[in-house]
């Protein structure tokens, strides 16, 4: 708790000492914030009679397309205007005073009556000026204004990654697409794709899952990417977490210990099979630099039948290290710089045999970063934008109850957010600072579930400082994000993430966490193996039963949390609210209503928990005054109370319905349906048995109310109605609202 608190501190003051930047303070909201600005005291107005001055370069045809959707100004295109012209140019040396691997991204911004100029470094540079450029504008006094300003800016990493996690997810073509566009107007040039089943293996067909990537579709995401100077780089996990492999009947025998998490090392074939599936991903990937080895959490290389060495705490690593140097060998003959995971169970003595050549996507060890400054290896910073949490990330500072604490002890720790933490990562005194990074990784887990629509305010975090590091601070990100992602028209848009984000913890701790009943136990995490770490479920009991005969209850939900039971109408309240901001700020925003539209589907979904806890807490004290009808030998109540508590869990059965469809076709707009059959081809699904992944619990997307069909209403219901006949029948009394004839006809 001390270093939480202590955490929130550190963030604050460091927040605090960079203040609101210029840019802000003048009205402007620019991601990332740029290195050098000189602001003047006018400002520029653009309108239509303003021409591009370039050739047809892909920062041209986007200044155009951006300022007409983004500022409703249509720029013409003429070479050599003397007047109200905007000339993008290179020229390489333009801007100088950075370092060699990152001046090709550098570039000039110059705004002044009747002339804007771009000039870059390189083409990316150019490009770069022009996202700053569209960024700037905005709408005062009726006309589009910039300005007048100079801009010199530069990236002070070369790479810049974000992560798209589609292990229990596939997105489709035109959402990849727009998300390469996002990518690219908050300046990140790298995605990690960590493509796992969701592409087409030629050299290995079953692999892939039915509509998976083609090769020729997933040159086409590269291909568009190439042009928003963006890498898709192939994120491969193997050979851990390699279940989308080894699930499949032909790949069973490279199994290192009888389980699906983990690929022989002592096996040749082990090594044919991960190589062949990168020369794959290579050839459909043309134009990519990089190739992304995920040596995530490898545990027991060496261990199994077919090792001729034991395996011991001391040579846990042998094996891993010699995979990673024959990776990297592999993929360097195939013109591929490799990026591998480097971290537990890698050995500090180990660590001095992988190649110089490879990028450490972590650097999961204190002692590992003195061996890599001396063999001259470079980094990522590693940051997570979000990890284990349900439905929404914690981009901010929280009261947050540790998992498992039963329900309703409310004893917390505080947590500066998702948003401290990345911006504290880059800060100078951290790790990074002693680093030799070339990039930033910024990793969006969808392990739990979550879309991507969710991950935004953290991605752009990760590209705004591997940008520019320490500027400006989180809360400043938080505002200028939202104004350039929704657009000046959404309002009050940090309410709504603060609201998601409450809403989604206080759904996730209002759940029993049990130990699964179908899920075997897993091996661990990053911080080390736990073999036989017990995997959990979220579920519910469903309200207590009556006796058939007297109707004696024991209230389950009475027993409970009394302070938890009595907050569910205030967040049922604050949902409510929750939702008519979103459905207001779909009319206002001025673009990506989509992002909102999924929004609104969870916080209906939230909302539809609290009704369900609502209902069974109601459902339960109406057999409780059942019980005290029959007490009382009025028969005839009693049943009238049975009935109650049947309708009450009835309604909100129905509610969940309309709920799930509405969650299943809002996210299907940009995936396709999870688990799906096509051409004949079926998912092969398997629960993962060594992770504790909540999106793997079903083939489909019914995951997402997986807890409420564990808590078995339907069922209840049924056995409920039995005992309403029956005590009804006994007593002579007639029975409605259960959907039937009156029991007397």
């Amino acid at each position: 708790m001390l270093c939480e608190l202590v955490a929130m501190v550190v963030t604050a003051l460091l927040a605090a000492e960079v203040g609101p930047t210029p840019l802000l303070l003048r009205g402007h909201a620019v991601v990332p914030t740029p290195q050098r600005v000189t602001l003047g005291s006018a400002d520029v107005t653009v309108d239509g009679t303003w021409t591009i001055d370039a050739g047809d370069t892909a920062a041209a045809r986007w200044l155009a397309s951006d300022f007409e959707s983004f500022h409703g100004v249509g720029l013409q295109r003429a070479a050599g205007a003397t007047r109200n012209a905007i000339r993008l140019r290179v020229a390489a040396g333009a801007v100088s005073g950075m370092p060699q691997e990152v001046a090709a991204q550098a570039y000039r911004l110059r705004v002044a009556a009747g002339l804007i100029e771009i000039t870059g470094n390189g083409e990316a540079g150019l490009f770069y000026g022009v996202q700053t450029l569209v960024q700037l504008a905005k709408a005062a006094r009726g006309k589009i204004v910039v300005p007048a300003c100079e801009v010199e800016d530069w990236p002070q990493l070369a790479l810049r990654f974000l992560h798209w996690d589609s292990k229990h997810h596939q997105d489709r073509m035109p959402a990849l697409k727009r998300y390469l566009d996002w990518a690219a107007r908050f300046k990140a040039n790298m995605i990690g794709f960590e493509i796992e089943d969701k592409f087409a293996y030629p050299s290995h067909p079953e692999i892939g899952a039915p509509g998976a990537f083609t090769p020729a579709e997933l040159q086409e995401i590269v291909n568009y990417g190439l042009e928003r100077h963006i890498q898709v780089v192939p994120v491969l996990q193997a050979p851990a977490h390699f279940a989308y492999v080894l699930k499949h009947p032909k790949f069973a025998h490279l199994k290192a210990d009888g389980n699906n998490y983990q690929a022989c090392l002592c096996l040749e074939e082990t090594y044919k099979l991960i190589f062949e599936m990168f020369d794959d991903l290579i050839a459909a990937t043309k134009g990519v630099d990089y190739f992304f080895v995920s040596t995530d959490e490898v545990y027991y290389a060496g261990i199994g039948k077919n090792c001729k060495q034991p395996y011991t705490p001391e040579n846990r690593s042998a094996i891993l290290a010699e995979f990673d140097r024959r990776a990297h060998d592999h993929l360097a003959s195939k013109g591929r710089r490799m990026l591998a995971w480097l971290e537990y169970p890698l050995l500090a003595k180990d660590l001095e045999k992988i190649p110089a050549g490879v990028i450490d996507g972590v650097v999961g060890e204190e002692e590992f970063v003195e061996i890599e400054r001396r063999k001259g290896m470079r980094q990522l910073i590693y940051s997570s934008t979000q990890g284990a949490e349900f439905l929404f990330p914690d981009h901010f500072a929280i009261q947050a109850i540790p998992p498992g604490t039963p329900l309703g002890e409310y004893e917390s720790v505080y947590t500066s957010g998702r948003l401290g933490q990345v911006y504290r990562t880059f800060a100078a005194g951290t790790r990074a600072s002693r680093i030799n990074p070339i990039g930033a990784f910024a990793a969006a887990w969808g392990d739990s579930g979550l879309h991507s629509e969710t991950f935004w305010m953290g991605w752009s975090a990760v590209a705004r400082w591997a940008w520019h590091a320490g500027t400006p601070g989180p809360e400043q990100h938080a505002a200028e994000f939202l104004q350039v992602y929704y657009g000046a028209g959404a309002k009050g848009m940090v309410d709504v993430y603060r609201g998601l984000q409450q809403q989604a913890r206080h759904w996730q701790r209002s759940w029993d966490r049990v130990v699964s009943r179908t899920r075997a136990s897993g091996y661990g995490n990053s911080d080390g193996p736990k073999i036989g770490t017990a995997r959990h479920d979220l579920t519910l009991p469903p309200p207590a039963l009556p006796d058939a005969v007297t109707l004696a209850v024991q209230p389950r939900y009475g027993a409970r949390s009394r302070t938890f039971l009595e907050s569910v109408p205030a967040w049922r309240l604050e949902n409510d609210r929750l939702q008519h901001a979103l459905l207001e700020n779909m009319l206002a925003a001025d673009r990506n209503q989509h992002s909102l539209e999924v929004f609104h589907a969870l916080a209906r979904l939230i909302g539809h928990h609290w009704q369900l806890l609502s209902a069974m807490t109601a459902a339960e004290q109406a057999l409780q005054r059942a019980e005290r009808a029959a007490m009382r030998d009025q028969a005839a109540e009693a049943v009238a109370h049975l009935v109650e508590a049947h309708r009450l869990t009835g309604a909100t059965q129905q509610e969940a319905e309309a709920v799930w469809k509405n969650v299943q076709g809002v996210f299907e707009k940009s995936w396709w349906p999870k688990g799906m059959s096509v051409g004949g081809r079926k998912f092969v699904h398997v629960l993962d048995d060594t992770k504790d992944h909540w999106a793997d619990r079903t083939p489909d997307l019914g995951y997402m109310f997986a807890p409420e069909r564990s808590i078995g209403l339907p069922a209840w219901r049924e056995s409920l109605a039995g005992i309403i006949r029956g005590y009804a029948k006994r007593h002579n009394v007639p029975v409605r609202g259960l959907g039937e004839k009156r029991l007397e006809e």
